[in-house]
């Protein structure tokens, strides 16, 4: 009888104990996701996650904003208005330049492996700077409209900052997202030169300089808004068909910046195609390889004087 109720106890103590290292588990695995999401959200500085969009690589994105080039990726792509975070883009980064590696590797010769990893990389940062380039020419485009809703509005009588919340909530993206950042920040009490100081860096050019300046000029000397802000709708009017005029004018020139590198690489499948392990044997040398390596060089400096010689500064 003592027996039975000895093995009673035992495994009514047992069941208790795994009922609480269950529920010990669980809380803790709800605790540490809690603390994931919250870490994610205080370190974060890019574009919020979308509504229903499983973020991927969540460890391995804390981890990466925490070093130097983390930081520098997470800044960029915060600008680019892309959708995707810093571990996101590094581990789809490493993919392709592994992708690029095995076919340069097999395609040509095994010298033209690490080269196409290269140019993967380079490639990366290339679309990361093109994807800028792109919202900073919508952001442009945006100006006029942005300087004549600020108009109207401090003609009706609203105070700068409630005419920038306006049309923050009228304007699509990137002007819109961008001037809602500016909001947020004059409603955590931000001065308007820093908030608008913030908005130039994060998206430099000419024409925004010129807005953030008049607006800040005006703020501090309260001056008319109203007629500084009329001026300068037509005169980013003006600027804004002169751009677009110049961009067609270099059209043919920005292609034929990009083909010079397309001809070389389609050299190389020529050559390879022709005699099929020249390449091979050509980089089995350092001689050859050092003249690979020069010719890509050449390739480079070719296609970067041809960008900045048809760079007109406007």
């Amino acid at each position: 009888m003592e027996l039975h109720t000895l093995v009673q106890l035992t495994t009514g103590v047992t069941l208790l104990a795994c009922v609480l290292a269950v529920a010990g588990l669980h809380a803790y695995a709800s605790g540490r996701a809690q603390r994931a999401v919250l870490v994610d959200r205080l370190t974060h500085t890019g574009p919020l996650p979308a509504a229903g969009r499983r973020r991927r690589f969540r460890d391995l994105d804390r981890r990466l904003r925490r070093t130097r080039f983390g930081r520098w990726l997470d800044l960029r792509l915060t600008v680019t208005g892309l959708d995707v975070t810093a571990g996101e883009f590094f581990v789809y980064m490493l993919a392709a330049v592994a992708a690029l590696w095995l076919i340069g590797q097999a395609t040509l010769a095994p010298f033209f492996g690490p080269l196409a990893g290269l140019l993967g990389v380079w490639a990366a940062l290339q679309f990361l700077n093109w994807q800028r380039q792109k919202r900073i020419e919508r952001f442009i485009n945006q100006l006029p409209e942005l300087a004549r809703i600020l108009a109207n509005a401090t003609r009706a009588g609203l105070a700068l900052r409630t005419a920038i919340g306006m049309a923050a909530e009228e304007l699509e993206a990137p002007a819109g997202e961008e001037l809602a950042k500016v909001a947020d920040q004059l409603a955590i009490g931000h001065s308007l030169d820093d908030a608008l100081g913030e908005l130039a860096t994060r998206l430099p050019s000419r024409e925004l300089v010129v807005l953030v300046t008049t607006l800040v000029l005006a703020n501090r000397a309260g001056g008319q808004v109203v007629s500084a802000l009329r001026n300068l709708t037509e005169t980013l009017e003006e600027r804004k068909e002169t751009r677009r005029e110049i961009r067609t004018q270099l059209s043919q020139v920005t292609m034929t910046s990009f083909a010079v590198p397309v001809l070389g690489v389609g050299a190389l499948f020529l050559m390879n195609a022709v005699k099929d392990g020249a390449l091979a044997r050509m980089t089995g040398s350092p001689v050859g390889q050092a003249c690979v390596i020069i010719a890509f060089a050449l390739y480079v400096v070719g296609f970067v004087l041809i960008r900045r010689l048809s760079r007109i500064d406007v």
